[in-house]
C-alpha cells in the first residue's frame, strides 16, 4: 500500500500543495537564474511534503501491523503462527491488535481522500486529474511501459520519466483496490451481525476466503515488488530515503526523471523547490524504520511461502 498508499506505495502521494512547484512562468529561465550550489554538496529538491511523509510512515506501520497480526490468524495451524500469536498475548489479543491496525489504516485512507477531494473541489486543482502532477494513468505511461520492456531486452534506451512512473501509479491505485476488497471483506467479518441483516449467511464464508487470499497477495506484492522498486534497485540500495527526508538530489532528479527535471528548468521552478537537508537524527531514524520494516517484511514473506508450500 503505494493507501500507495497514504496506500494506502501504497510510495507516491500527489496531494500536498507544498510538494508541487509553482506554476510555470511565461518565459524560460536561464541557467544563470537557477540557485547557486552550496559548497560541498549537491542541490536538494523537494519531492514530497510533510503530509505525504507522515501518511506514508503511518501507512507502513499499519500495514506491517496488519501483516504481523493477520498472518498468524490465517495460518493458525503453523507452529510459527502460534508462537507469534502467543508472543502478543494469544489469538484473542492478536485479533484485537489486527482490528486496531485496520482502524488506523481506515483513518489514514479517509484522511487522504478528504485531502484529495479538497484539492479538486475546493481548491479547483484540476492538475490532480491530468498532467505531470496527476496519479491518473495517461497515454505516456503505456509508452513508458513499452520503452522499459525494450530497455530490459537491450533493444533501446530507458524511458525518460516525468514526476510519477507507471509503477508508482500502479502502487497508488493498488491501495484503493486493497481498501475496497480487503477492507470491505474485513468489515463484514468484523461486524457479521450487522451485515447479515441484509446479506445471506454464506457471504461470511466468501468474505473470509477473499480477505485471506487478497491479504496474502498484498503482503507478497508489497514486500517483494514494491520493496525491490524502492530499495533494492542498484541505484537505491540499501534503501531510498526520500519518504523520510522529502527531497532528492539534483543528480537523482536529473537521471531518474529527466523529463521532470527539464520541465522544471523550462518553468524556472527549480529554485522554488530547493530545500535544506534534514537533521542527521531524522535521517537515521528513517533508516532504522525502513530497515526494520523491510526486514520484517522479508521474514513474513518467507514464513508465508513456507506455509503455502508446506
Amino acid at each position: 500500500m503505494q493507501e500507495t498508499t497514504d496506500t494506502v506505495s501504497p510510495s507516491a502521494d500527489p496531494v500536498s500543495t507544498a510538494a508541487n512547484p509553482v506554476p510555470p512562468s511565461a518565459d524560460p529561465v536561464s541557467t544563470a537564474a537557477q540557485p547557486a550550489p552550496v559548497a560541498g554538496r549537491q542541490r536538494l529538491y523537494r519531492r514530497f511534503g510533510k503530509a505525504e511523509r507522515i501518511g506514508h510512515i503511518g501507512l507502513g506501520i499499519s500495514f506491517i501491523g496488519l501483516a504481523i497480526t493477520g498472518l498468524p490468524l490465517l495460518y493458525s495451524q503453523e507452529p510459527w503462527a502460534r508462537w507469534i500469536a502467543h508472543s502478543m498475548g494469544g489469538f484473542e489479543a492478536t485479533g484485537f491488535l489486527h482490528r486496531f491496525f485496520a482502524l488506523v489504516m481506515i483513518v489514514l485512507f479517509a484522511w487522504h481522500l478528504a485531502r484529495v477531494f479538497r484539492r479538486i473541489i475546493v481548491d479547483r486543482d484540476l492538475g490532480m486529474l491530468w498532467g505531470p502532477y496527476s496519479m491518473v494513468p495517461q497515454p505516456r505511461d503505456a509508452r513508458d511501459v513499452y520503452q522499459n520492456i525494450r530497455y530490459f531486452l537491450g533493444k533501446g534506451e530507458p524511458p525518460r520519466f516525468e514526476r510519477y512512473t507507471y509503477w508508482e501509479k500502479f502502487d497508488y491505485w493498488a491501495v484503493f483496490w486493497g481498501m475496497a476488497i480487503i477492507g470491505g471483506s474485513g468489515l463484514i467479518l468484523w461486524f457479521p451481525e450487522f451485515f447479515t441483516r441484509f446479506l445471506p449467511g454464506w457471504t461470511l464464508n466468501l468474505a473470509s476466503v477473499i480477505h485471506g487470499l487478497e491479504a496474502v497477495l498484498a503482503v507478497g506484492f508489497i514486500f517483494t515488488i514494491h520493496l525491490f522498486h524502492n530499495n533494492l534497485r542498484a541505484e537505491k540500495f540499501p534503501m531510498d530515503t526520500v519518504m523520510f527526508t522529502g527531497y532528492v538530489t539534483e543528480d537523482e532528479l536529473r537521471k531518474e526523471r529527466p523529463d521532470e527535471y527539464e520541465r522544471l528548468q523550462r518553468e524556472g521552478s527549480l529554485k522554488e523547490i530547493e530545500v535544506e537537508p534534514v537533521k542527521p537524527s531524522l535521517l537515521n531514524a528513517g533508516r532504522i524504520y525502513g530497515v526494520a520494516v523491510n526486514l520484517l517484511g522479508v521474514i513474513l514473506v518467507g514464513l508465508m511461502l513456507y506455509a503455502l508450500l508446506g
